[in-house]
């Protein structure tokens, strides 16, 4: 007697539906343009990110500077 095949498990073929419907959606241009889309929003959030860093840290490093220039006696 043979051992029964893997493949005919009802999680196989669950799993091989799954991943012909994602493959599916990457083979589609209207799938590909919002994962495009999603990547331009990630890069310009992280550039405002980082200047709103910098700006904050030259804001902060003027605030210390004031508040060691003032007279304390």
């Amino acid at each position: 007697m043979r051992p029964p095949n893997p493949m005919n498990d009802p999680s196989v073929a669950y799993l091989r539906a799954l991943f012909d419907d994602r493959l599916a959606r990457l083979r589609d241009e209207d799938e590909r343009s919002r994962g495009a889309s999603a990547i331009e929003w990630a890069i310009i959030t992280a550039l405002l990110a980082a200047i709103a860093i910098a700006i904050g840290g030259i804001i902060l490093e003027k605030v210390r500077d004031k508040a060691n220039s003032i007279n304390t006696g």
